[in-house]
């Protein structure tokens, strides 16, 4: 069958990586109608409009969507269209796995865990007010609804899985409603679960676990906040944002995109790593029922990153996004023989 997926390339580098995960994805023989549309800081310069209803209904027409980096202005201009995006469509679950991939040389060696955000409320209702000059407000939305939905999601996913353990992070020794209520909530949810671990965490202090023993976690529940800042935090011990994947799933639709910034500095070069959206589009691939086709994927890059003399700039080598997409078309091409 032929996959209708909406495609938006975002900002920056953003074209250019989609364009390479394009590439790569349409050699592994899987059939796609990409329907290419425009968002962002370069489409708000053209017309005034950062994010058009065309493009939200493209996405919720096709139910996936494949979305390169969207620049967002610091404490000025348009809204957030990542934020508006999520909301709009109501893709309640970021879900963000943080994989050590082989070839990749990090700090703490193999790591395998999982990031699951609540992506719909909390701080990022964007909900402020200034009361008086020099005074803001920012509410903190809560709902039992969306911790309820989010927690069971997480539970469902570990189920799935194979996954032995969810931990809630929270900080409810200080926000003791707010918080209160979405731990109150993960616990409500753990008891028809039975079979996975429940814990739970103050987020300060899962901080300093993960950066003294990551490995003793397996999937992690946050709200939108604290999961924003920890999946940034996640990425940091796998080599970085330019290498981990990201993911947001509602009912009835998903994006998937690459959680790194627009990169102005490196854009129309030819020197941008694509790694990152590949390995949101193995996501996609698993989401779409092509398992065989994204672990062939999976596995090419796995190759190129730990044999292939192959690299981009950020990786310490030399090479172009061209080059390194070409690599790993041609391992997808060797088939089983490129598997790591």
């Amino acid at each position: 069958m032929t996959h209708v997926v909406t495609l938006i390339p975002g900002d920056g580098i953003g074209p250019e990586v989609t364009k390479s995960v394009v590439e790569i994805l349409e050699s592994t023989g899987v059939a796609f109608d990409w329907q290419r549309v425009e968002a962002g800081a370069a489409v708000f310069d053209r017309t005034g409009e950062a994010l058009s209803i065309d493009v939200i209904e493209a996405c919720r027409r096709n139910r996936v969507a494949l979305k390169g980096p969207i620049g967002t202005p610091i404490a000025k201009g348009f809204q957030s269209v990542n934020v508006r995006l999520r909301k709009v469509l109501d893709l309640y679950s970021n879900f963000r796995p943080v994989k050590s991939l082989p070839g990749a040389e990090t700090h703490f060696g193999a790591l395998d865990f999982v990031i699951v955000r609540e992506n719909t409320e909390g701080l990022y209702a964007g909900l402020e007010h200034e009361i008086v000059p020099g005074v803001v407000t920012s509410l903190k939305v809560v709902s039992e609804r969306a911790s309820l939905r989010i927690a069971t999601w997480a539970f469902e996913y570990a189920r799935k899985a194979g996954r032995k353990r969810v931990t809630c992070v929270h900080k409810a020794n200080i926000m003791k409603m707010s918080d209160g209520l979405f731990l109150k909530c993960f616990r409500d949810v753990a008891v028809n679960y039975p079979d996975i671990e429940a814990d739970e965490r103050i987020v300060d202090a899962l901080c300093m676990q993960l950066v003294m023993k990551p490995g003793q976690f397996d999937v992690l529940l946050l709200e939108n906040l604290y999961g924003d800042i920890v999946s940034d935090l996640g990425a940091g011990l796998v080599g970085g944002l330019g290498m981990v994947p990201g993911a947001n799933i509602g009912d009835e639709c998903a994006i998937f995109e690459a959680v790194h910034g627009t990169a102005p500095d490196i854009a129309g070069k030819n020197m941008a790593n694509p790694t990152a959206l590949l390995r949101s589009s193995i996501l996609m691939l698993h989401h779409l029922g092509e398992a065989e086709a994204a672990n062939r994927v999976d596995a090419a890059l796995g190759q190129t990153l730990l044999s292939s003399p192959v690299r981009t700039t950020d990786l310490g080598g030399s090479s172009t996004t061209t080059e390194f997409t070409a690599a790993i078309c041609e391992a997808i091409q060797k088939g089983p023989a490129a598997a790591v």
